[in-house]
Formats: structure tokens, C-alpha cells, sequence
């Protein structure tokens, strides 16, 4: 059974930094990409930054240069550093793994919040 486990969310004011982290257990064969998407009241869940097999990663074009993605393979961990925060991107954010043979794993979801 395959587990993904969020950390690192919270409360933050406008300008600041949060890091998130993901660890995968259990049995995922061959990981394609690792990443995160996010949700907002009354909006659909978009993908926010993912790391792709190989080393590229792609970024929604609103956290372009605010949010880093990275991973550590030793440890099926995935972080997503967010810095200069702004309210919009006030939303649940969730760990999505992507494995072979359309294996697609999902965490439970940790909220972050921007606000003064």
C-alpha cells in the first residue's frame, strides 16, 4: 500500500516562506514524477510545480520564480520551497506521485493559508 505523507503547511503573512515535504512509502514501482497541485474554495485543483523523471520540472507561470520544486530519490521525498507567499496562493495543497503503468498516488491534502 502506498502512503504519502504531507508536512509543512500553515498560517503565513504575505512576503513569507513555507516548505512543504511529501514522503512516499510502500510499494511504488518506477516514479515518473513527483509534485504538487493545489485547490481553492470554489476552484478546481491545478497543478502548481512537478519534477519530472530526468530532472526537469515544470511550474504553473503564477509561482514562477517564487516556488521551487526538488527531490531527494534516496528518500521518495519531494519539498516545495514557496517563498514571497501572496494570498492567492492560499489554497490545500496536495502530493501527487505519478508511477508506471498509470499508477497516480495522492496525499491528504495540507492547507496553506496568507494572511495578515
Amino acid at each position: 500500500q502506498v502512503q504519502l505523507v504531507e508536512s509543512g503547511g500553515g498560517l503565513v503573512q504575505p512576503g513569507g516562506s513555507l516548505r512543504l515535504s511529501c514522503a512516499a512509502s510502500g510499494s511504488i514501482i518506477s516514479i515518473n514524477a513527483m509534485g504538487w497541485y493545489r485547490q481553492a474554495p470554489g476552484k478546481q485543483r491545478e497543478l502548481v510545480a512537478a519534477i519530472i523523471s530526468g530532472g526537469r520540472k515544470n511550474y504553473a507561470d503564477s509561482v514562477k520564480g517564487r516556488f521551487t520544486i526538488s527531490r531527494d530519490n534516496a528518500k521518495n521525498t519531494v519539498y516545495l520551497q514557496m517563498n514571497s507567499l501572496k494570498p492567492e496562493d492560499t489554497a490545500v495543497y496536495y502530493c501527487n506521485v505519478k508511477a508506471r503503468f498509470g499508477a497516480d498516488y495522492w496525499g491528504q491534502g495540507t492547507q496553506v493559508t496568507v494572511s495578515s
